[in-house]
């Protein structure tokens, strides 16, 4: 077997720690062609679609890749923004955000990255700058709430793959959930009263969670029941009652069944039956994408209001809000304990005199000017 080449090693050095906060992945452009190579690496994954190797070969590179890349283009062109995909910028956000709140807790010696499962940066592209840049403790952090093997259970194929051929492996540690997670549930319930006191209470809040295939369920995947328990803590945060919400699955692929109730079938049921405000929030997802922004957002508010629905809200997702940035720090504090991510007294006196020099440096200049 052939490893990657280590890099150099100096003696004198300690190790740093990092923490990888990895997405699902999104195309690099709204193009037919970026979204054929991100859709093949997504769809090609086991983890994801659990259909015979040879089999599914012939139905995504013949059927399903041909047609669903333009038309998959064309909704990721609807919510493009002048900065890129939303995932990738508010990923790259919430690490930003994870990365200050952990520094002013003292944990100033410590890096943040960001990586995505799919598309780019990859994550062994960011494993293996980290590991250059010196980083020997690694926490990986999904960005999923609730556990399942199609998503936190493909992360961990893909680290470990990767370090198959590295010999000098990082100490590693993951984190499996934070469903039921105080701090996740308090940024949740802030979500949605910030929202309410702009705009009001609705007739019924729907909670709707990303879709997997029922039989995952009946397997033993526990993300059916994490789900379940993220939306009946988040409930009781609101004092709902629980004919004022409903629990829901978006995202179906191909004619099996899935989780149900399905999302959209659900809204326009809602309609008919004389909702006429309704409110939805997307709890297991943390970063606003494609299905939250164009699903969600434009297609099931189409299935709302064509039905005879009044007044549709979407609730955006967690991103870089200040509730959630302090409780992804919660959350991943509460993982790193025991590594040495703190500066000694004389690093941080010295990194205190150098933020001095410059700021001093930059009056100067200002002045000058």
């Amino acid at each position: 077997m052939t490893f990657q080449t280590e890099p150099p090693h100096k003696h004198g050095t300690t190790g740093r720690s990092a923490i990888v906060l990895v997405n699902l992945g999104t195309p690099d452009e709204p193009t037919r062609s970026a979204v054929r190579r991100y859709l093949k690496e997504f769809l090609s994954d086991p983890r994801v679609v659990e259909i015979p190797k040879a089999v599914w070969w012939f139905i995504l590179n013949l059927i399903i890749l041909p047609f669903r890349s333009g038309q998959s283009a064309k909704k990721y062109a609807t919510i493009w923004t002048r900065e890129g995909s939303p995932l990738r910028t508010n990923t790259a956000a919430q690490a930003l955000g994870l990365r200050a709140a952990l520094g002013e807790r003292g944990h100033e010696d410590l890096t943040v990255a960001m990586a995505m499962r799919y598309g780019s940066p990859s994550l062994p592209e960011v494993l293996t700058k980290l590991k250059a840049d010196g980083a020997d403790r690694i926490l990986v952090l999904p960005a999923y709430p609730q556990y399942s093997g199609t998503t936190t259970g493909s992360i961990y194929d893909a680290v470990f793959q990767h370090y198959g051929s590295v010999r000098n492996i990082p100490e590693l540690r993951f984190i499996r959930n934070y469903h039921d997670h105080d701090g996740y549930i308090r940024a949740l319930q802030q979500s949605v009263l910030n929202h309410w006191d702009q705009h009001g209470q609705p007739d019924k809040l729907v909670m709707s969670f990303h879709g997997v295939p029922k039989r995952t369920l009946m397997l033993g995947d526990p993300y059916h029941c994490e789900c379940l328990k993220t939306a009946r803590l988040l409930a009781a945060a609101l004092k709902l009652t629980p004919d004022q919400y409903v629990v829901t699955f978006q995202s179906r692929f191909g004619k099996a069944e899935w989780l149900q109730p399905y999302t959209a079938p659900t809204v326009a049921q809602l309609a008919r039956d004389g909702v006429k405000r309704l409110d939805v929030i997307c709890p297991g997802f943390i970063s606003d994408c494609l299905e939250t922004l164009e699903e969600i957002s434009m297609e099931v508010r189409h299935d709302f209001e064509s039905n005879g629905g009044r007044e549709f809200h979407y609730i955006p997702c967690l991103n870089d809000s200040p509730a959630w940035i302090a409780a992804l720090a919660e959350i991943a504090e509460q993982h790193i304990i025991g590594w040495p991510t703190k500066l000694a007294p004389a690093e941080r006196e010295l990194l205190k005199k150098d933020a001095e020099v410059a700021r001093a440096a930059a009056l100067q200049l200002g002045a000058a000017d």
